[in-house]
């Protein structure tokens, strides 16, 4: 069902500022564009990190840094604007299984964006459809034309950056496909988190990403090469830990605007604008940062693009068409007043 955004709804708070006293259609405004604004920035700093490639060899490390910066600013978030730290509401196996999907998403995220051009990476991960539909029972025509149109486009899409890109690792699409699977676990498994218990945002990151940190850590401590990583990021401490702390507070701020999304719209309404707002990434990725372009990355991405609309008006059909006749009918009948052609009924005896 497509939101209702002209009722009335519960408390809603965007940075600690109430917005309860807004209709439903300012929430929702406000809302999404802090998600486009601060996840447009955490590209954008995410592709300056990417620039120096010798930290590409340890994407894990990254990914643990990243972790324990979002553990940090949800304690202190909690100490700032709850004045305490309240009592766990949603049991710790939620949050264990939180955190793995929650890892699986972004440390195959990172490693696959350390082997792959920026745009290509955000392209796939704009079509969270494919892996949702795999696990369905039932889906309709719009979904599957919807997931046709997205799988053809991505061929594409990967065809031609694996001609003009030079550093094309084919490894990277595996590893992006994985994490697209966990994402798109995740946003529901959140979902029924949120409703179920109703925990706070800073609570449902503090548990999920400090237990995805102890993950890493146990892991990196096991296999990984984390000594080695941690004196590479200490001899570009700028390029490294500052931007990747700035990257970690602008996705910080991000993720609690999805939360809200989330929470207050749907998963589905949440998606939606997590994917326009990688269309957004992925157009400044081209015009910011100088990379070899070819036309059949347009085409390619209008045809995920059309895939992604597809798959919007699929789960809204009903809901969109009485949204868009009310409108019609509202501005049809200003327009008659306004002529004078419109006569209201006669009164009935």
């Amino acid at each position: 069902m497509m939101m209702n955004l002209h009722t009335s709804s519960s408390s809603i708070y965007l940075f600690g500022i109430n917005l309860s006293g807004y209709n439903r259609l300012i929430q929702f405004l406000l809302t999404s564009t802090a998600v486009l604004i601060f996840h447009v920035i955490q590209g954008y700093i995410q592709e300056l990190i990417l620039q120096l490639k010798s930290l590409r060899l340890y994407p894990n490390y990254f990914t643990l840094v990243y972790f324990v910066c979002f553990t940090l600013l949800a304690y202190i978030e909690q100490l700032l604007f709850e004045r305490t730290i309240k009592r766990r509401k949603a049991p710790i196996q939620t949050y264990a299984v939180i955190a793995l999907f929650t890892l699986g998403t972004m440390g195959l995220s990172n490693a696959a964006v350390m082997r792959l051009n920026y745009p290509t990476h955000m392209m796939f991960k704009s079509c969270k459809l494919i892996p949702v539909m795999i696990g369905r029972k039932r889906y309709n025509m719009y979904d599957v034309l919807a997931c046709l149109c997205m799988t053809i486009g991505l061929i594409f899409f990967t065809l031609a950056d694996s001609q003009v890109q030079p550093e094309f690792d084919l490894l990277g699409v595996w590893l992006v496909c994985c994490a697209l699977v966990a994402d798109a676990v995740i946003g529901n498994v959140q979902e029924k988190a949120l409703k179920e218990y109703k925990p706070s945002n800073s609570e449902m990151i503090l548990f999920s990403y400090s237990i995805g940190a102890v993950y890493l850590l146990v892991y990196d401590s096991i296999f990984g090469t984390m000594q080695e990583a941690f004196w590479l990021w200490w001899a570009y401490p700028i390029k490294s830990y500052v931007l990747t702390m700035i990257y970690a507070f602008a996705g910080y701020l991000g993720v609690n605007c999805v939360l809200n999304l989330v929470r207050h719209f749907g998963a589905l309404i949440a998606v939606t604008v997590t994917t326009f707002r990688k269309t957004i990434t992925i157009i400044l990725s081209f015009i910011a940062f100088t990379k070899p372009f070819t036309f059949q990355y347009l085409w390619s991405g209008a045809i995920v693009a059309f895939g992604i609309y597809l798959n919007a008006y699929g789960q809204n059909q009903k809901s969109i068409e009485n949204y868009t006749r009310s409108i019609y009918n509202r501005l049809l009948m200003k327009f008659r007043r306004r002529s004078g052609v419109y006569h209201s009924p006669p009164e009935q005896v």
